[in-house]
């Protein structure tokens, strides 16, 4: 059951860290989405998401930002 238990944790934070870099495009924090991505890759429909809701809020560096972070 530990290795249930490792992946529940680690999708819960995963969530977290989601829900975090969402409220960051939100709040147009170039720096903090930076950070949030520095090292990461996402998936093509999360980085959809992200580039819709950064364009959405109207920054164009968080767009630049998120289409520069590779896809796994």
């Amino acid at each position: 059951m530990a290795a249930n238990t490792t992946d529940e944790h680690e999708t819960d934070r995963s969530l977290g860290n989601f829900a975090a870099l969402k409220t960051s495009i939100a709040n147009g924090d170039v720096a903090e989405v930076k950070a949030r991505l520095n090292g990461k890759s996402l998936d093509k429909l999360e980085k959809g998401y992200l580039i819709d809701l950064a364009r959405l809020s109207g920054n164009s560096e968080i767009v630049d930002v998120i289409e520069a972070t590779p896809e796994s």
